[in-house]
């Protein structure tokens, strides 16, 4: 193993075609610099073919179901928790990360990075890492990373626990990356663990990672978060990866904010399992793109949520969660007499509109709710005033 250059190249330094050899600077706590061979001329553009893929994979999302995005209440700011984007959203997360070089200088140097992802069906998303300042290899200046994510188990589809497995290439260390993410809820506190395959940047053996973190919700708009990860085989100069961060939710919009700090470079699986010398400060702000929003276009109930027989139990209730700009239960069929409560679990508000007119629920908060009881036999459409694409309905039958 070898240094790994987590510093950015100054102008004083030598090019490779002003010297045969590769200086690395080494982390400020070990001082000094090491003569390395020259490194491959590489190129830090992506594959036509996988920007090709990523393209048609996105244009599929125009006949999709519409959802919300990734919240940062849900995650620490170096872990995924499992997380995919469900069937319909494009995912934008921007990440900007600041580091102060020690004085006198005090440089400020920033990495932004960027991940884009979309939804794809049955639980799974296709989508990148890109960063424009990476130190990740010397000389290689964009880091990208391509990766595919699957979410096997859910918590809220009735699941123990959430466990997603995610397959990348990185094109700076050339080589394929892995993670199995697991996480799980206990009260305010969702608890995170990773295990990562990654690929050697100074073209040894392949790493291993481990991580875990925790969330902690304080309120509905609020979370603190944290994180560690480590390589197993830490190269010198490489440090346990840390993240923390203060999650906001942007009340009745679907955009969150991390306010964080860590001692990694950029939000990769390679880059994030690496730990440097140097704390950054900076912040995330997520972006879910809902194209039919956008487009218009109509949209019925789920595959999952389609043709449901409910039985209200001695209540006479049926709970319907209005969650990811979609009903759970999109086509209800109830026995007369019953009632059906909406609510809110969406971070914007939204409203229950019968199409002939005969209940409208105004407008529901987020964490509200609003119920209507079903007398006379027949089938009720409804839609929601302001997401018209979101539509249900209520078949009521005679009761037995």
């Amino acid at each position: 193993m070898v240094e790994r250059n987590f510093f950015p190249a100054r102008p004083d330094l030598p090019t490779a075609s002003q010297s045969s050899k590769t200086l690395v600077p080494q982390s400020p706590n070990l001082g000094g610099m090491k003569t390395l061979s020259p490194l491959p001329s590489r190129s830090a553009h992506p594959p036509r073919g996988l920007t090709a893929l990523l393209l048609s994979c996105t244009l599929t999302l125009l006949a999709s179901s519409v959802v919300l995005g990734q919240s940062v209440l849900d995650r620490s700011p170096n872990l995924s928790g499992g997380w995919v984007a469900p069937q319909g959203v494009l995912q934008f997360d921007f990440v900007h990360r600041f580091s102060a070089s020690p004085s006198p200088e005090r440089k400020v140097t920033s990495f932004p990075s960027f991940i884009l992802a979309a939804g794809l069906p049955a639980h799974t998303m296709l989508g990148f890492f890109y960063s424009t300042n990476s130190t990740l290899v010397a000389r290689y200046p964009n880091e990208w990373e391509f990766f595919g994510q699957a979410a096997v188990l859910r918590e809220d589809a009735g699941k123990p626990i959430d466990l997603g497995v995610e397959l990348g290439y990185s094109l700076a260390a050339e080589g394929f990356v892995g993670e199995l993410a697991l996480a799980r809820r206990a009260g305010p506190v969702r608890f995170l663990a990773v295990g990562r395959l990654l690929a050697d940047p100074a073209d040894g053996p392949m790493d291993v990672a481990l991580g875990g973190g925790a969330v902690w919700r304080l309120g509905r708009w609020i979370a603190l978060a944290g994180d560690v990860t480590t390589v197993l085989e830490r190269a010198a100069g490489e440090e346990i990866a840390w993240s923390a961060g203060l999650q906001l939710g942007i009340p009745h919009t679907p955009h969150t904010l991390s306010l964080q700090a860590s001692n990694t470079i950029g939000i990769s699986l390679e880059s994030a399992s690496r730990g440097t010398g140097q704390t950054l400060y900076g912040f995330e702000f997520t972006i879910p793109i809902t194209l039919r929003r956008f487009l218009g276009g109509g949209g019925g109930p789920t595959a999952d949520s389609a043709g449901v027989r409910a039985t209200a139990a001695d209540t006479g209730l049926v709970v319907v969660s209005v969650k990811n700009l979609a009903y759970s239960l999109g086509a209800l069929e109830i026995s007369a007499g019953t009632t059906v409560e909406w609510v809110n679990d969406d971070p914007v508000e939204h409203s229950i509109v019968a199409a002939d007119g005969r209940f409208d629920s105004m407008l529901i908060k987020p964490g509200g709710t609003w119920r209507y009881t079903f007398w006379t036999p027949g089938t009720y459409a409804y839609s929601c005033r302001p997401h018209p694409f979101m539509k249900g309905t209520v078949t009521v039958v005679p009761r037995p």
